[in-house]
Protein backbone atom coordinates (compact mmCIF):
# COMPACT_ATOMS: atom_id res chain seq x y z
CA UNK A 1 0.00 0.00 0.00
CA UNK A 2 1.31 3.60 -1.20
CA UNK A 3 0.78 7.02 0.72
CA UNK A 4 -2.40 7.50 -2.30
CA UNK A 5 -3.88 4.21 -1.23
CA UNK A 6 -3.64 5.08 1.95
CA UNK A 7 -5.56 8.56 1.64
CA UNK A 8 -8.13 6.89 -0.34
CA UNK A 9 -9.18 4.21 2.36
CA UNK A 10 -8.70 6.86 5.18
CA UNK A 11 -11.07 9.20 3.61
CA UNK A 12 -13.99 6.94 4.39
CA UNK A 13 -12.69 6.75 8.35
CA UNK A 14 -15.49 8.52 11.08
CA UNK A 15 -13.93 9.47 13.97
CA UNK A 16 -15.66 8.12 17.12
CA UNK A 17 -17.81 5.31 15.21
CA UNK A 18 -17.33 1.76 14.63
CA UNK A 19 -14.78 2.22 12.23
CA UNK A 20 -12.23 3.08 14.79
CA UNK A 21 -12.76 -1.08 15.35
CA UNK A 22 -13.25 -1.63 11.50
CA UNK A 23 -10.06 -3.93 10.28
CA UNK A 24 -10.74 -2.73 6.40
CA UNK A 25 -9.15 0.30 8.12
CA UNK A 26 -6.70 -0.80 10.02
CA UNK A 27 -3.53 -0.97 7.84
CA UNK A 28 -3.86 2.24 6.47
CA UNK A 29 -3.84 3.40 10.21
CA UNK A 30 -0.81 1.78 11.06
CA UNK A 31 0.96 3.20 7.83
CA UNK A 32 -0.11 6.59 9.25
CA UNK A 33 1.72 6.32 12.15
CA UNK A 34 4.85 5.88 10.58
CA UNK A 35 4.68 8.41 7.79
CA UNK A 36 4.32 12.11 9.20
CA UNK A 37 3.10 13.25 5.68
CA UNK A 38 0.07 10.94 5.96
CA UNK A 39 0.30 11.32 9.65
CA UNK A 40 -0.22 15.39 9.41
CA UNK A 41 -3.35 14.85 6.67
CA UNK A 42 -4.69 11.93 8.26
CA UNK A 43 -5.14 14.27 11.36
CA UNK A 44 -6.39 17.32 9.35
CA UNK A 45 -9.20 14.83 7.88
CA UNK A 46 -9.99 13.77 11.49
CA UNK A 47 -10.58 17.07 12.54
CA UNK A 48 -12.59 18.20 9.79
CA UNK A 49 -14.88 15.62 10.30
CA UNK A 50 -15.26 15.94 13.90
CA UNK A 51 -15.83 19.78 13.52
CA UNK A 52 -18.70 19.04 10.73
CA UNK A 53 -20.06 16.43 13.40
CA UNK A 54 -19.95 19.24 15.92
CA UNK A 55 -22.20 21.62 13.88
CA UNK A 56 -24.93 19.00 12.93
CA UNK A 57 -25.15 18.12 16.25
CA UNK A 58 -25.59 21.29 17.59
CA UNK A 59 -28.38 21.95 14.69
CA UNK A 60 -31.89 22.36 17.27
CA UNK A 61 -34.62 20.46 17.01
CA UNK A 62 -38.13 22.36 16.49
CA UNK A 63 -40.21 21.50 19.98
CA UNK A 64 -42.90 19.05 19.56
CA UNK A 65 -41.41 18.04 15.99
CA UNK A 66 -41.26 14.34 17.11
CA UNK A 67 -45.09 14.02 18.77
CA UNK A 68 -46.13 16.14 15.16
CA UNK A 69 -44.84 13.51 12.59
CA UNK A 70 -46.33 10.46 15.14
CA UNK A 71 -48.99 12.30 15.04
CA UNK A 72 -49.52 12.51 11.14
CA UNK A 73 -48.48 8.98 10.58
CA UNK A 74 -51.09 7.86 13.07
CA UNK A 75 -54.24 9.48 10.95
CA UNK A 76 -51.83 9.24 7.09
CA UNK A 77 -50.48 6.33 7.93
CA UNK A 78 -51.31 4.03 3.87
CA UNK A 79 -50.22 7.21 2.42
CA UNK A 80 -47.34 7.94 4.88
CA UNK A 81 -46.41 3.79 4.31
CA UNK A 82 -46.15 4.63 0.51
CA UNK A 83 -44.28 7.29 0.46
CA UNK A 84 -42.17 8.18 3.88
CA UNK A 85 -38.84 6.79 1.89
CA UNK A 86 -38.74 9.60 -0.85
CA UNK A 87 -40.03 11.89 1.74
CA UNK A 88 -37.44 10.80 3.96
CA UNK A 89 -34.87 11.06 1.27
CA UNK A 90 -35.67 15.24 0.71
CA UNK A 91 -36.12 15.89 4.33
CA UNK A 92 -31.77 14.24 4.84
CA UNK A 93 -30.95 16.38 1.32
CA UNK A 94 -32.38 19.58 2.27
CA UNK A 95 -31.11 18.82 6.11
CA UNK A 96 -27.63 18.53 4.55
CA UNK A 97 -27.69 21.16 2.54
CA UNK A 98 -28.65 23.46 5.40
CA UNK A 99 -26.11 21.96 7.83
CA UNK A 100 -23.44 22.25 4.98
CA UNK A 101 -24.54 26.35 4.17
CA UNK A 102 -24.44 26.88 8.27
CA UNK A 103 -20.92 25.46 8.70
CA UNK A 104 -19.48 26.76 5.62
CA UNK A 105 -21.37 30.51 5.61
CA UNK A 106 -19.44 33.39 5.80
CA UNK A 107 -20.50 34.35 9.02
CA UNK A 108 -20.13 30.84 11.27
CA UNK A 109 -18.33 28.46 9.11
CA UNK A 110 -15.31 30.43 8.08
CA UNK A 111 -14.66 31.73 11.32
CA UNK A 112 -14.93 28.14 13.21
CA UNK A 113 -12.69 26.74 9.58
CA UNK A 114 -10.13 29.19 10.89
CA UNK A 115 -10.28 28.51 14.18
CA UNK A 116 -9.41 24.88 13.31
CA UNK A 117 -6.71 25.39 11.14
CA UNK A 118 -5.01 28.00 13.57
CA UNK A 119 -4.98 25.76 16.69
CA UNK A 120 -3.75 22.55 15.03
CA UNK A 121 -1.18 24.45 13.72
CA UNK A 122 -0.22 26.47 17.62
CA UNK A 123 -0.27 22.66 19.39
CA UNK A 124 1.38 21.13 17.07
CA UNK A 125 4.06 23.72 17.58
CA UNK A 126 3.62 23.80 21.73
CA UNK A 127 3.27 19.77 21.78
CA UNK A 128 7.14 19.33 20.21
CA UNK A 129 8.25 19.19 17.05
CA UNK A 130 11.03 17.86 15.00
CA UNK A 131 12.67 20.58 12.76
CA UNK A 132 13.10 19.40 9.03
CA UNK A 133 16.10 21.65 9.09
CA UNK A 134 18.32 23.59 12.02
CA UNK A 135 20.12 26.93 10.68
CA UNK A 136 20.36 30.44 11.05
CA UNK A 137 20.36 30.90 7.38
CA UNK A 138 16.96 32.33 5.56
CA UNK A 139 18.36 30.98 2.05
CA UNK A 140 18.61 27.28 3.34
CA UNK A 141 15.28 27.89 4.89
CA UNK A 142 13.77 29.04 1.54
CA UNK A 143 15.72 26.43 -0.57
CA UNK A 144 14.02 23.92 1.66
CA UNK A 145 9.97 24.82 1.52
CA UNK A 146 10.79 25.44 -2.08
CA UNK A 147 12.24 21.97 -2.57
CA UNK A 148 9.54 20.65 -0.49
CA UNK A 149 6.62 22.36 -2.34
CA UNK A 150 5.66 24.65 0.84
CA UNK A 151 5.32 28.35 0.54
CA UNK A 152 8.72 29.96 0.39
CA UNK A 153 8.39 33.03 -1.05
CA UNK A 154 6.87 34.70 1.90
CA UNK A 155 7.21 38.25 3.23
CA UNK A 156 8.46 38.79 7.25
CA UNK A 157 7.00 41.54 9.23
CA UNK A 158 10.14 43.90 10.03
CA UNK A 159 10.05 43.14 13.60
CA UNK A 160 10.57 39.36 13.06
CA UNK A 161 13.28 39.92 10.46
CA UNK A 162 15.63 40.90 13.35
CA UNK A 163 14.86 37.65 15.42
CA UNK A 164 16.85 35.19 15.65
CA UNK A 165 16.23 32.27 13.17
CA UNK A 166 16.43 27.97 14.22
CA UNK A 167 15.15 26.48 11.51
CA UNK A 168 11.56 25.39 10.28
CA UNK A 169 9.64 22.71 9.42
CA UNK A 170 6.88 21.54 6.47
CA UNK A 171 3.62 21.38 8.01
CA UNK A 172 0.18 20.31 6.38
CA UNK A 173 -3.69 21.47 6.29
CA UNK A 174 -6.26 19.30 4.75
CA UNK A 175 -3.40 18.12 2.22
CA UNK A 176 -1.85 21.29 1.53
CA UNK A 177 1.57 22.69 2.59
CA UNK A 178 2.33 24.59 5.64
CA UNK A 179 5.78 26.37 6.18
CA UNK A 180 6.69 26.85 9.67
CA UNK A 181 9.70 28.81 10.22
CA UNK A 182 10.89 28.67 14.03
CA UNK A 183 12.47 31.44 15.59
CA UNK A 184 13.84 32.30 19.26
CA UNK A 185 12.48 35.32 20.87
CA UNK A 186 16.22 35.20 23.69
CA UNK A 187 14.20 34.72 26.20
CA UNK A 188 15.55 31.11 28.37
CA UNK A 189 13.69 28.25 26.80
CA UNK A 190 11.79 25.07 28.47
CA UNK A 191 13.96 21.94 28.39
CA UNK A 192 14.06 20.23 25.21
CA UNK A 193 11.90 23.32 23.89
CA UNK A 194 14.04 24.52 20.28
CA UNK A 195 11.92 28.00 20.04
CA UNK A 196 9.00 29.99 21.16
CA UNK A 197 7.77 31.86 17.71
CA UNK A 198 6.75 30.53 14.98
CA UNK A 199 5.28 31.67 11.64
CA UNK A 200 3.33 29.61 9.67
CA UNK A 201 2.73 30.49 6.23
CA UNK A 202 0.39 29.12 3.83
CA UNK A 203 -1.11 29.69 0.30
CA UNK A 204 -3.98 31.91 0.54
CA UNK A 205 -6.10 28.88 -1.97
CA UNK A 206 -5.46 27.07 1.09
CA UNK A 207 -7.55 28.29 3.49
CA UNK A 208 -10.21 30.25 0.76
CA UNK A 209 -13.29 32.29 2.21
CA UNK A 210 -11.22 31.56 5.75
CA UNK A 211 -8.20 33.53 4.68
CA UNK A 212 -7.77 36.22 7.43
CA UNK A 213 -7.42 39.97 7.07
CA UNK A 214 -4.72 42.06 5.65
CA UNK A 215 -4.35 44.18 8.79
CA UNK A 216 -3.30 41.68 12.01
CA UNK A 217 -5.74 40.36 13.49
CA UNK A 218 -4.36 39.29 17.13
CA UNK A 219 -6.09 36.12 19.30
CA UNK A 220 -5.28 33.88 21.65
CA UNK A 221 -4.67 30.13 20.71
CA UNK A 222 -4.22 27.81 24.13
CA UNK A 223 -1.22 29.19 25.79
CA UNK A 224 0.61 31.33 22.66
CA UNK A 225 -0.94 35.05 21.29
CA UNK A 226 -1.14 34.83 18.19
CA UNK A 227 -1.63 37.28 14.84
CA UNK A 228 -3.15 36.11 11.69
CA UNK A 229 -2.76 38.60 8.31
CA UNK A 230 -2.88 38.33 4.38
CA UNK A 231 -0.77 39.49 1.82
CA UNK A 232 -3.27 38.24 -0.90
CA UNK A 233 -0.75 35.52 -1.87
CA UNK A 234 0.12 33.73 1.83
CA UNK A 235 -2.13 33.69 5.10
CA UNK A 236 0.44 34.41 7.39
CA UNK A 237 -0.64 33.17 11.81
CA UNK A 238 2.38 33.88 14.35
CA UNK A 239 2.05 32.65 17.09
CA UNK A 240 4.36 33.47 20.52
CA UNK A 241 4.87 32.16 23.71
CA UNK A 242 4.29 35.03 25.72
CA UNK A 243 2.12 38.34 25.48
CA UNK A 244 0.29 41.10 23.18
CA UNK A 245 3.37 43.41 23.63
CA UNK A 246 5.77 40.72 22.91
CA UNK A 247 3.48 39.89 19.91
CA UNK A 248 3.54 43.18 18.76
CA UNK A 249 7.03 43.23 18.85
CA UNK A 250 7.63 41.43 15.77
CA UNK A 251 4.84 43.43 13.69
CA UNK A 252 6.48 46.26 13.78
Amino acid sequence: MNNQEAKTILALFRPGSPDEADPSFHEARQMAKTDPELARWFDAHCEAYLLLRRQFQSIPIPPGLKEQILSERKIHRPLFQRYWRPLLAVAAVVVFLVSIDFVFSPFHGVKDRYAAYSKRMVESALKGYNMDVTTTDPLQIRDYLKEHHAPAAYSLPAGLKTAPLVGCAVSSWQGNPVSMICFKSGRPLPPAAQSDVWLFVTSRQTLARASPPASPSVDRVSKAITASWSDGQNDYLLAVVGNEALLRKYLQ
